[in-house]
C-alpha cells in the first residue's frame, strides 16, 4: 500500500517538474531555438496544429530560425499565427522560407524574465507540496481504514517528505540553470 502511494506521489511530482521545464522553454532567451515556437498553433486545412508539424523548423545560428511550411499556401497562416503569439517576434518572409530573428534582450527585460523565471518555479513547488498534502491525506486515510499501522504511517510521511525534498531541490536546480542562462548573455 505505501508503496503504491509512494510510487504515484513520485510519478505526480514528476510531472510538476516536466510542466515547469516546458513553462520555461517557452521563456524567450536572446538565442534561438526551435521550442519557442512549439506552443504556437497555426491553421493547417481546418485544424490548429504546432507550427512543428505543419513545417520545417530549424535553426540557422544562435539568432535566427529558419521555417519552412511543406506546402506553399500555408507561409501567410504561419505569419500570422508567429505574429499574433505571445512571443512578440516579427516573421520576414523570402518567397517560401520564413526567417524570424530574435533581438537580444535589454538587462531591464532580462530582470523581468528571471522573476517570471521565479514565480514558476514558486508554482511547481506549490505543485509539489500539494501532491505530498495528498499523499499524506491517503495515508491517513489508510491507516483509518486499518490497512496499515501508525508506525507505518510515520515511515510513509517521512518517505514522503524525502521526495518532497527531493523534486524541490530538482525545481530549484531547473529554475537557476534558466536564470544563469537569462542573465548570461
Amino acid at each position: 500500500m505505501l508503496n503504491q502511494i509512494k510510487n504515484e506521489t513520485s510519478a505526480r511530482m514528476q510531472k510538476s517538474v516536466d510542466s515547469l521545464k516546458t513553462e520555461l522553454m517557452k521563456l524567450r532567451t536572446g538565442r534561438a531555438n526551435a521550442s519557442l515556437l512549439d506552443h504556437v498553433k497555426v491553421d493547417y486545412y481546418g485544424s490548429e496544429v504546432p507550427i512543428s508539424q505543419a513545417a520545417s523548423v530549424t535553426v540557422e545560428d544562435a539568432r535566427t530560425i529558419i521555417i519552412t511550411p511543406w506546402d506553399k499556401a500555408l507561409v501567410g497562416a504561419i505569419e500570422k499565427a508567429i505574429m499574433t503569439s505571445d512571443l512578440g517576434l516579427t516573421p520576414n518572409t523570402a518567397g517560401t522560407t520564413i526567417r524570424i530573428v530574435i533581438p537580444p534582450l535589454t538587462e531591464e527585460r532580462r530582470r523581468d524574465l528571471t522573476k517570471v523565471v521565479r514565480t514558476e518555479a514558486e508554482a511547481a513547488r506549490v505543485a509539489v507540496r500539494n501532491v505530498r498534502r495528498d499523499a499524506n491525506q491517503s495515508i491517513k486515510d489508510s491507516e483509518k481504514k486499518k490497512e496499515i499501522s501508525e508506525d507505518d504511517v510515520k515511515r510513509g510521511e517521512a518517505e514522503i517528505q524525502k521526495l518532497t525534498d527531493q523534486f524541490v531541490a530538482k525545481i530549484d536546480e531547473v529554475a537557476a540553470v534558466k536564470e544563469k542562462e537569462l542573465l548570461s548573455m
